[in-house]
């Protein structure tokens, strides 16, 4: 069921954009809304609920689990429990998503159709606490439907088409670069168990997700760009939010792992 729902979200707003002219403005919000939904993934769901490198008040919390949820990649448990699961079988047998030990088309979409990906783990008991993000992983797509609702009231099919869904698609694929190429492509600063690389192209993309070889060597750090070099925007917001006090104790990186970033440089290049 989900592999079809997923197939036939693709080819419903792919096949819509025939019939539904686009707006200026209904790109536009298109535009905004892959920005402001990657933000909710990558502030969200990954630094945040995965691997709590930063704190925040429940409130805010819950508008981040929203914001990430209304890119219809599931429920926020769901999501910090498989990325939990990945960083502890990084590219071995048991990594839900690695292409180093399955294909790439497995590690970029397939593994949503492995009943593997949805068995319950007791790694992220912590969420499980807070009855706000139980009720919205049990409830996954309200967030998105919302969102779409709004978009078709305030720019009829335009924006449901565009604004919605070519840009829940292009999120879709986005953020699925992490787990699939950022495997293969890229530069390897540290010398890491896993195959994880670093990806300037797939951290523009991606709000600075790109540079995963950092994230692998040192995960509790609210920065993925570990030097001032590297290009990470989700950091840049974060840190804007902490001077108004939404967000605060964030995870630094210890002196050493930077010092052996810059001892090592790049290890090997694909």
């Amino acid at each position: 069921m989900l592999k079809f729902r997923f197939v036939a979200f693709h080819i419903a707003f792919l096949v819509a954009v025939i019939w539904v002219p686009w707006t200026t403005e209904s790109l536009w919000l298109g535009f905004a809304l892959y920005w402001i939904r990657m933000f909710g993934v990558t502030a969200g769901y990954h630094r945040y609920f995965a691997h709590r490198s930063y704190k925040t008040s429940r409130t805010f919390a819950f508008i981040l689990a929203w914001i990430a949820q209304s890119s219809a990649q599931r429920g926020v448990i769901w999501w910090a429990s498989n990325h939990r699961h990945h960083h502890r079988y990084s590219d071995l047998p048991e990594d839900l998503h690695s292409p180093v030990t399955s294909s790439l088309f497995h590690a970029h979409v397939g593994w949503l159709w492995d009943s593997k990906s949805y068995e319950y783990r007791k790694n992220a008991t912590d969420l499980e606490r807070c009855p706000e993000l139980v009720w919205l992983n049990q409830y996954p797509m309200i967030p998105a439907f919302v969102l779409a609702i709004v978009c078709y009231l305030w720019m009829d099919w335009s924006g449901v088409v565009y604004g919605f869904g070519i840009s829940t698609i292009v999120l879709f694929h986005g953020t699925f670069t992490i787990n699939s190429l950022t495997h293969v492509w890229g530069k390897r600063r540290f010398n890491t168990k896993d195959d994880s690389r670093n990806n300037v192209w797939l951290a523009i993309i991606t709000m600075g997700e790109g540079w995963h070889n950092n994230h692998h060597r040192y995960m509790r750090s609210v920065r993925q760009g570990f030097y001032w070099w590297e290009f990470d925007p989700t950091y840049y917001v974060l840190s804007v939010l902490s001077w108004v006090g939404i967000v605060w104790d964030f995870r630094s990186i210890p002196s050493e792992v930077l010092s052996e970033g810059m001892e090592t440089n790049s290890l090997t290049v694909s």
